[in-house]
């Protein structure tokens, strides 16, 4: 296992052609001391860094920034939120050394190179708001830095997701999306690995204070850092490893109750229908506006129905927008009908029936990305259907529940159980089954 403090290379923006930026301080680049306003941009079959003055700082295939004492530099128009319901734009800071690397299609990828423990402090205040409970932020500190340190083991070891993550056969589309989708940098900065704007969102001691309270801390199992997922809503039950990604059970990783009663797992439709369209008991279960203040950064108060929710499509509208996201034309909709949930109530495949064709689609993510203009909240729904006299449909409405891929850590649960009292240790053990706290380096 890990022993020292690594230092990471995050994916800031990537396959661009020019961005626009500023240096806060002393950076050296090569031989050149540089700051202020500059620009970077593929020129000629390399990239090239140029001044507000014109003045080119460097140019080639590779450029390292590398800061001074205290210095930052700023990235105008970082996007956020890619291809989520919150998307958008961003100017972002951060600390670290700037790299520039040409990728062979011609674009460019800005990278951020910085230890893992500082890369921690953003993540902790790009995930959560700086105001949420300490034990909260620790707990959030731990699985970040076990689920990222997995990740470098795993790629050190050469064991990774397995290349051929699309299985194609006749009737069945089965897809999911991990972090080995990345090549030229260890994560990126937005939410398909783990969110992180550098120094824009910290705002107060908090996050700092927690990173460096748990320092070199990790969930560890059976020897191993543990691959230690979270998302924002389970809905109530967390979802198992293998109904989110690849076919392999992990032991820790399994669907708990988001409570501290315990709930059976679904195991069949009703179940599920009884489960969704209800409002157990729950930790993530909170309307509480100062809590929820605490807890989420500012764009993601604007989700509110995030426990229980409810999407409608008119029967054509739906037909299009599955046509634009899965390239298949369906023909009319005629069904839309689980084939396998998970425990949680988590939809893994579904059979969407049409005139034209049918097809199993999987896994949650895929789903979700068909079925929305960016995705759903989960793939935990059930769907009811208003026909004509014809029993063609003329309406879908979905009632879902959670936020997220529902699989570790409950980031609103968690919070609420700091909230009530609970210590990170306590938190992190009772998403995470069977795992040990260890500090592995100091």
């Amino acid at each position: 296992m890990i022993s020292q403090e690594p230092n990471i290379r995050i994916g800031i923006i990537d396959h661009v052609q020019r961005i626009a930026a500023e240096f806060h301080g002393r950076f050296a680049i090569g031989n050149i001391e540089a700051e202020g306003e500059f620009a970077a941009f593929v020129d000629g079959g390399a990239i090239a860094v140029k001044s507000s003055n014109g003045t080119e700082l460097a140019s080639g295939m590779e450029i390292l920034c590398l800061h001074g004492d205290q210095s930052t530099f700023t990235i105008q128009d970082v996007a956020i939120g890619i291809g989520f319901h919150w998307e958008r734009k961003e100017r972002q800071t951060f600390r670290g050394d700037l790299v520039f690397k040409l990728r062979d299609d011609g674009s460019m990828a800005v990278m951020n190179m910085i230890s893992i423990e500082e890369y921690l402090v953003s993540v902790i205040s790009s995930e959560m708001s700086a105001e949420a409970p300490l034990e909260l932020l620790k707990a959030h500190a731990i699985t970040s830095r076990s689920w990222l340190t997995a990740m470098l083991e795993r790629e050190q070891r050469n064991v990774g997701v397995p290349s051929r993550r699309t299985i194609e056969r006749e009737g069945e589309l089965i897809r999911w999306y991990d972090r080995e989708d990345h090549d030229l940098f260890d994560v990126c900065a937005d939410d398909h690995c783990q969110r992180y704007q550098g120094i824009t969102k910290i705002v107060s001691r908090a996050a700092i204070e927690a990173v460096a309270a748990t320092r070199g801390m990790f969930l560890v199992y059976d020897g191993r850092v543990c691959d230690a997922r979270f998302s924002k809503a389970c809905g109530g039950l967390t979802e198992r490893f293998e109904n989110c990604w690849e076919d392999v059970s992990v032991p820790y990783l399994q669907s708990v109750s988001d409570s501290s009663q315990p709930h059976h797992p679904i195991s069949d439709e009703q179940q599920a229908e009884e489960w969704i369209v209800s409002h157990h008991q729950a930790y993530c279960n909170t309307t509480d506006g100062n809590v929820l203040r605490q807890v989420l950064p500012s764009f993601d108060r604007e989700t509110t129905d995030f426990f229980r929710w409810k999407v409608e499509y008119h029967r054509e509208e739906l037909e299009e927008l599955i046509r634009l996201k899965s390239g298949i034309d369906f023909g009319t909709l005629l069904n839309l009908s689980p084939v396998q949930r998970g425990p949680s109530g988590r939809i893994v495949k579904l059979k969407i029936e049409g005139t034209k064709k049918t097809l199993v689609v999987g896994k949650e993510l895929e789903i979700r990305r068909w079925l929305s203009t960016s995705h759903l909240y989960s793939s935990a729904f059930v769907v009811k259907a208003d026909r004509d006299v014809q029993n063609v449909p003329t309406k879908f409405t979905l009632h879902g529940a959670g936020w997220g891929h529902g699989v570790g850590l409950c980031q609103i649960g968690a919070a609420m159980m700091a909230g009530s009292g609970k210590k990170a240790d306590e938190i992190v053990k009772h998403y995470f089954t069977g795992v040990e706290i260890k500090r592995l380096y100091q």
